[in-house]
């Protein structure tokens, strides 16, 4: 896949997960370094492209394309798929 650019479809940003993550994990995950599994770029949360027309969201690399992160709810539960990040650090208070 070719690097993605402004033409392609309609897309937010990864701060449009917040909500979702915030009801799994106690921290905001927006604001978490992740690495993308395929290009190995290196960025926050809040920077992947995320579209969300599918049934859930799916987050993907701004460099690359590559599905970094999927996020599903349904009734009392929420499929989160990270297959695509190599990692994922979190920022924790001291």
């Amino acid at each position: 896949m070719t690097a993605l650019d402004d033409q392609d479809d309609a897309f937010t940003d990864g701060n449009a997960l917040a909500g979702a993550l915030s009801e799994v994990f106690a921290v905001d995950l927006t604001a978490a370094e992740s690495r993308c599994a395929n290009c190995g770029r290196t960025g926050p949360v809040g920077a992947l492209r995320v579209y969300a027309r599918a049934p859930g969201f799916v987050a993907r690399c701004p460099g690359c394309g590559h599905v970094v992160l999927r996020l599903v709810r349904g009734p009392g539960t929420v499929w989160l798929d990270l297959r695509g990040a190599v990692a994922l650090a979190v920022p924790v208070d001291d």
